[in-house]
């Protein structure tokens, strides 16, 4: 549990400011997370149509609407 959110927060913005992003080495770390994925079978699905219905009405729930 953190003791002081303030001085954690300001920590992190302080951190996320000085940290450069390195974009060679996160596509390097996807690319091997993507290959370990393969390699265990989880991806590239089966069936891409698995689930579709599923797929649909999950998408419609979370596409909310404000009423105007």
């Amino acid at each position: 549990m953190i003791q002081d959110p303030e001085a954690w927060e300001a920590w992190e913005t302080e951190y996320k400011k000085s940290t450069v992003v390195d974009f060679e080495r996160n596509k390097i770390i996807y690319e091997a997370l993507y290959a370990e994925a393969v390699r265990l079978g989880a991806l590239p699905p089966k069936d891409l149509m698995e689930n579709l219905s599923f797929k649909i009405r999950l998408a419609e729930a979370l596409n909310v609407r404000r009423a105007e």
